[in-house]
């Protein structure tokens, strides 16, 4: 496969460019599939862009299209009709738009109609060419979508790669030849023809997947084993301020189970938010200390981290157990006293964030690794925390739900428990849609809630306002809503807390709403985790519809902690998805629908987190597929006749995971 500098239009500066965005190879630039499409083969009545339509539609320019310039911003704004209906077309920053369209001239357009004040427009369209699907590829800055269309077309062209699924298994499914699949993956020839393609590489990546996973599943290592006699697990249960679930017992019984054997224990607690895996995770912490050794907990966030030290020393210390705390932004004199307290083993439960795995930290005898909140970390990061001990076993932390068929191709090599009844006392969190014309009411509201004593969350997507919405508005921003709102609710005391404050200011500010001292908090999804403060009442998620459903869920859990009535108001035009939130608060069945209406890509991640290590998933919201290649996988690895497909499909999972299966240990 030719190299990519020998493309034309790459020159350093887009090579450079695409190396950022994880493409070093042809084959990367291949694999990297679009995120949608623009279908123009049948372009809709102008009539028919109701609010929420993403679409192609046709029509005819009415009159002369104006150009406004209003407090330095312009945009051209026209009306596209035909014999059913009409509807508004504004170009933000686009002033040339007012020459390119004259008065009864035919367009055919695409645009997502949202619904305004005074009714519906479609903001920024394209013009496009009638009769195509075309490609739509994630944005590399500097490298536009004719360039990628026109490099990808060209490898497509000169494609002659080998199958990675075994000869036979392709037809047997039904599949597409992958050569064709990719083909039709990227310049559809019609939609069901881009569906067949779809479910080819999909059907691939998953069935793959599970081989490089599985290849870790029954190769676990040896571990000391904790043997607790019960009069100490009595005493254990008995010192709790609270009375446990029936499910924390049940999850706890089988984690002692697991680490009172020679083999170590790899097992995934899935819960949702508020379900009290915190407390299954200090148990799992005490067995480890109880067996003579240390037990580390890795949390995604400072704050999460600092929490969970906190609670522990309340919990575990009443104990005896000394709990220490390591992260990266300690100063250099805390660090080292943190590394001797660690090495010595004077602190036997150690909780951190990435810092517990850096290379000069060392363990005098770890028999235990938790991560908290799983997805935020790799399998690289589980396991490179595991391998500070001789003989440690694992702990797998979740809030966010995942359908079982997705948890074991994910989490194939990890036993899974779940924490499926919550606490007494939790309340169901009242879930409204909240258009942005009825802010004036939720200000009153949140007004109304600090004068009862009671506190708010305000959660923005981002901190400053270096993101702009499609109609040339900024997308509200920490920063900019802390100012707003202390101008229009000048009465209440308004702290803001976001990534890019250094530690002591985020603590100080968490701290400060903590104990009562600001009545609003402001910040980023910072902390969609970890700050756990019953006395706020109200959760306010700006630009609701910028988020997915399982982590809306996750920020709704923030409120509902104490014995007061709850809300959570999300700040968005009505949808289908949004809807789901009000109608109900089981985290299961939200991620159930998160899978069926986003796909399994979005699930997994691979839009959130960078480069996805599954592109094709990202196609995909046939939620089938999941039990279709979960049935196929099993079949194969247990046909003795199929052997032979077998291993050729482990040698393929190799090559494409290798990284996950050295990392997981597996060789």
């Amino acid at each position: 496969m030719r190299d990519l500098a020998s493309i034309r239009g790459f020159g350093p500066a887009r090579l450079r460019a695409l190396e950022d965005k994880g493409i070093r190879t042809s084959a990367d630039l291949m694999e990297r599939l679009p995120v949608g499409y623009r279908d123009t083969t049948q372009p809709l009545s102008p009539a028919q862009m109701l609010p929420g339509t993403r679409a192609c539609f046709e029509g005819y320019i009415v009159g002369t299209p104006a150009l406004h310039r209003v407090r330095g911003r312009q945009w051209v704004s026209a009306t596209v009709a035909d014999e059913c209906g009409s509807v508004r077309c504004m170009w933000f920053n686009q002033p040339w738009m007012k020459d390119r369209l004259h008065a009864d001239q035919h367009v055919v357009l695409y645009g997502t109609c949202t619904q305004k004040k005074n009714g519906r427009f479609v903001i920024n369209p394209s013009e496009e060419e009638p009769g195509k699907i075309i490609p739509v590829y994630g944005q590399i800055p500097g490298v536009g979508q004719k360039v990628l269309r026109d490099a990808v077309g060209l490898l497509l062209s000169e494609y002659d790669e080998p199958d990675p699924l075994p000869a036979g298994l392709p037809e047997r499914y039904g599949l597409m030849e992958r050569g064709a699949a990719l083909k039709e993956a990227h310049f559809p020839g019609s939609i069901s023809a881009l569906e067949r393609a779809k479910r080819r590489l999909a059907f691939e990546e998953l069935l793959l997947f599970q081989a490089a996973v599985a290849g870790g599943a029954g190769r676990r290592g040896a571990a000391h084993p904790a043997r607790i006699p019960d009069e100490a697990e009595a005493a254990f249960w008995k010192g709790l301020p609270y009375r446990p679930t029936n499910a924390q017992r049940r999850v706890a019984a089988e984690i002692r189970s697991d680490m009172a054997k020679t083999s170590a224990m790899a097992r995934l607690v899935q819960g949702d938010v508020g379900s009290g895996k915190t407390l299954i995770a200090f148990y799992a912490l005490w067995l480890a200390v109880q067996s003579g050794g240390q037990g580390a907990l890795m949390a995604p966030t400072e704050i999460l981290a600092q929490q969970h030290w906190q609670s522990a020393g309340e919990l575990l210390g009443r104990l005896g157990v000394t709990c220490g705390l390591l992260t990266g932004s300690m100063t250099a004199a805390e660090r080292r006293r943190a590394r001797e307290a660690i090495a010595c083993g004077e602190w036997q439960v150690i909780i951190g964030t990435h810092a517990l795995i850096s290379e000069d930290v060392e363990y005098r005898d770890l028999r235990l690794v938790v991560t908290d909140e799983q997805h935020r970390f790799g399998v690289r990061q589980r396991t490179r925390l595991q391998a500070k001990g001789a003989f440690a076993h694992v702990l797998v932390m979740s809030a966010t739900p995942i359908p079982r068929t997705l948890s074991l191709i994910l989490y194939g090599d990890l036993d899974l428990s779940v924490v499926d009844e919550m606490p007494p006392g939790r309340r169901t969190v009242n879930t409204r849609i909240v258009p942005e014309e009825k802010r004036d009411g939720l200000y009153d509201f949140i007004r109304q809630q600090a004068d009862k004593g009671r506190q708010t969350y305000v959660v923005c997507p981002t901190v400053g306002e270096e993101d702009m919405e499609d109609d040339g508005d900024p997308v509200p921003s920490a920063t900019a809503r802390q100012k707003e709102m202390q101008k229009r609710l000048p009465s209440l005391r308004i702290g803001l807390v976001h990534g890019r404050m250094n530690k002591q200011e985020k603590e100080d500010t968490v701290l400060a709403f903590r104990q009562g001292q600001t009545d609003v908090l402001v910040a980023t999804t910072v902390i969609e985790v970890g700050v756990n403060v019953p006395n706020a009442t109200v959760m306010v998620i700006e630009s609701a519809d910028r988020f997915g459903l399982a982590q809306l869920h996750q920020l709704r859990g923030r409120v509902g902690r104490g014995a007061e009535e709850s809300w959570c108001f999300l700040m968005a035009e009505p949808n289908e998805r949004l809807r789901i939130l009000q109608e109900t608060s089981d985290g299961f069945k939200i991620a159930e629908k998160d899978l069926e209406l986003r796909g399994a890509g979005e699930v997994f991640g691979t839009r959130q987190h960078g480069a996805p290590e599954m592109p094709a998933l990202m196609l995909t919201t046939d939620t089938s597929l999941l039990e279709e290649t979960h049935r196929a996988f099993a079949e194969l690895s247990s046909d003795a006749s199929r052997r032979g497909e077998y291993e050729a499909l482990c040698r393929a999972a190799q090559r494409r995971h290798g990284n996950r299966m050295e990392n997981a240990g597996i060789n």
